[in-house]
């Protein structure tokens, strides 16, 4: 282990202690520029240092390049870590294609990346909301669940209709959704429900897409095949995956605002997630990585003091007021 220790929280109801702040792979798979080999392999192997054991991939990061890699190292370096894959975008199953045999075919394949035998935590990745509510794919879960291929189900949803349609679901063991300072709606949608029902949630995009590190200007330019330029006003898929749905000069400006809000100690990146985890409902964090020194970073902010109740609600009325009206999807 590093220097860091990482506080872990309960997994829903799956008797999984994960780290509050995980490693979101997306960023293994070159979906926000190129990342080689050799820095995929340093940020896990830094993560695993650091005590996280929570770690977040999908089928599609990179064409199952993101998989392989956490199939090679984590079960070298940790084998008791918790992977999460998902099930539902890739070609041919979205946006119609979803069946048992397709999922459990989706399941095998991703077993082979992973080097598991059976997966920790399958999330349904984004269905369309009236997938989720015929219903079948829950069944279909049940069913590969039962037959032990994978060990607990959850779902990753763009909106509080999908979560509220997958909470209908008692075996549903987590949400996977984008919580930020951008994006504070969950705080009186969901919360108070998930934690009664004991869902995990899982926050992505914490820093939606980088927006929230502080770090951007008008001057910054991001890579072709980043989808910070390429789906920057929803041209591949829902615009509220990049930068949460503000545009990129109007996340700037709010950005600016929200720096005085940060504490002495923190780095704008710290206190965004900080403030993330002071949320009881808050299962893990899952921030992605492009170099170990990011990883140590992003650990760190779990021994980080809690934020002031009253700088809490400053932000929530600055979110109601001025923030909401600039995202551009569904909520």
């Amino acid at each position: 282990m590093g220097n860091t220790l990482v506080t872990t929280r309960q997994l829903g109801r799956t008797g999984m202690a994960v780290s509050e702040v995980g490693l979101g792979c997306w960023q293994l798979g070159g979906d926000f520029g190129p990342v080689s080999a050799a820095t995929a392999e340093a940020v896990i192997e830094q993560a695993v240092k650091e005590g996280i054991n929570f770690f977040d991939t999908a089928d599609v990061y990179g064409d199952g390049i993101s998989e392989q890699y956490l199939g090679k190292l984590v079960n070298q370096l940790m084998p008791e870590a918790v992977i999460a894959t998902k099930y539902g975008r890739a070609a041919g199953t979205y946006p119609d294609g979803y069946s048992l045999t397709d999922l459990r075919d989706s399941v095998r394949r991703a077993q082979d990346r992973l080097q598991r035998d059976s997966l920790d935590l399958l999330q349904l990745h984004c269905v369309p909301e009236r997938v989720l509510a015929e219903q079948h794919i829950f069944d279909w879960l049940r069913e590969v669940q039962q037959e032990g291929l994978i060990k607990a189900f959850g779902a990753s949803v763009e909106t509080h209709k999908e979560a509220e349609i997958c909470l209908e679901h008692s075996d549903l063991q987590s949400l996977q959704i984008i919580f930020n300072l951008l994006r504070q709606r969950p705080i009186e949608a969901l919360f108070d429900k998930a934690l009664a029902q004991q869902v995990g949630i899982i926050v992505r995009l914490p820093l939606a897409s980088g927006m929230l590190s502080g770090k951007f200007s008008k001057d910054t330019a991001f890579a072709e095949t980043d989808h910070r330029n390429y789906n920057k006003d929803g041209e591949a898929f829902s615009v509220g995956e990049t930068f949460s749905g503000i545009a990129f000069d109007k996340g700037l400006e709010i950005v600016d605002t929200l720096k005085q809000s940060v504490p002495e100690g923190m780095t704008m990146a710290q206190f965004a997630m900080r403030w993330i985890l002071d949320h009881e409902a808050v299962t893990t964090i899952i921030p992605g990585a492009s170099s170990a020194s990011q990883v140590t970073q992003n650990a760190r902010v779990s021994q980080l003091p809690v934020v002031d109740k009253a700088v809490h609600e400053t932000l929530f009325a600055y979110y109601e007021s001025d923030i909401e009206k600039h995202i551009r999807c569904p909520l």
